[in-house]
């Protein structure tokens, strides 16, 4: 029997957790081939992995498949020994969940979050993208997806949804479930159950950085959201102007809260200047000045950077190709700042703070 066809039979099972091969997520270790007898390591996220048979009887099935005579023995092994149970390694394959929140709609806050989730990309991370605003999704537009679908497929007798892709970015949003112009009215219990599935029921590719557009203000789905998964840190947005920083203060103390202890990354200060086109060096401060200061110096963080005013910017997100992606786009530069900033600020958090734990928000 030959290693090299062993090999090649074990890529035809499934990874539960992103729809990929066992071979390319690096699951197999320690094969060998004496005899009749095939023997190998099945590294899971949890040994309490409700599909540990099943995937046992697929690797034993792929290798008889093409060797009927061999004897399999699959060894179960865990890269997370501490943990207790299939809740405490969920997105196991995502490094960091990161949230960008406002305190009121209006800031930009969708904007942000698509530059900043594409800045990353750019500078050589892998990056996904929930649109979790779920009453006003806007991202499927920013990023030319309007219309479209995600594929469901089948997982070990389960359901499970293959993200959209958008310049290399895999997105999921409620905006691809329902119409443009459809109503959503939902209460608490479902938005949870939504969010829910957003993050354990889609097929979500290792990532460095999984970005979060949330909704604005402080309502079920930020409360969902940090109990559905351990939230790294969160980004904030906030305008100049002082209606918008006492929103977004309000907004920044939820994740303050001892209950649920999101650390703030830092803080992003929109629509800052008014540059127009004809004058580039002209800066025009429409609604003031200073306000993101204000907001890091109540964070104990750090001003992320200053978006200015720009027309390309609207003009890229409405015909679906970001700013940031614009070689000639006068905004390119602020928002992979922002994102360099970002990628540091996480570094940091990560060094000098535990995970952060999924919170218990009655």
């Amino acid at each position: 029997m030959e290693k090299k066809k062993i090999l090649d039979a074990l890529a035809s099972v499934t990874d539960p957790n992103t729809g990929k091969d066992i071979m390319s997520m690096h699951m197999v270790e320690a094969l060998k081939v004496e005899g009749n007898t095939v023997s190998f390591n099945l590294v899971l996220p949890n040994l309490k992995n409700e599909h540990k048979q099943a995937m046992n009887f697929a690797c034993m099935g792929a290798i008889q498949k093409i060797y009927p005579e061999a004897d399999v023995h699959v060894h179960m092994l865990s890269n997370n020994p501490e943990a207790a149970s299939e809740k405490d390694t969920r997105l196991n394959q995502v490094k960091n969940i990161i949230c960008v929140a406002s305190g009121k709609g209006g800031v930009g806050k969708s904007t942000v979050a698509v530059n900043l989730a594409l800045g990353l990309k750019e500078l050589g991370a892998r990056v996904g993208l929930i649109d979790a605003d779920v009453y006003g999704p806007s991202i499927p537009t920013m990023l030319g997806l309007q219309g479209k679908r995600p594929v469901v497929r089948e997982v070990y007798g389960k359901p499970k949804i293959t993200p959209l892709m958008a310049y290399g970015l895999p997105v999921m949003s409620m905006g691809f479930i329902v119409d443009p112009e459809q109503a959503v009215v939902l209460r608490g219990p479902r938005l949870g159950g939504i969010i829910q599935q957003f993050f354990n029921e889609v097929l979500w590719e290792p990532m460095d950085y999984l970005i979060v557009d949330l909704p604005p203000g402080t309502g079920d789905v930020q409360l969902s959201l940090v109990q559905t998964v351990p939230v790294t840190g969160a980004v904030m947005v906030t305008t100049p102007q002082d209606v918008a920083l006492a929103d977004a203060l309000k907004a920044m103390n939820m994740f303050k809260l001892p209950s649920v202890n999101v650390p703030i990354l830092g803080v992003v200060e929109n629509m800052s200047w008014f540059t127009p086109a004809e004058l580039p060096n002209n800066k025009y401060y429409l609604f003031g000045k200073e306000g993101g200061k204000k907001l890091v110096k109540e964070s104990n963080s750090m001003l992320l950077g200053q978006i200015p005013i720009v027309q390309s910017i609207r003009e890229s997100g409405d015909a679906g190709k970001p700013a940031v992606l614009q070689e000639d786009s006068p905004s390119r530069e602020a928002f992979l700042k922002v994102a360099k900033n970002v990628m540091r600020q996480t570094a940091i958090r990560n060094e000098m703070m535990a995970p952060t734990q999924i919170v218990d928000v009655k």
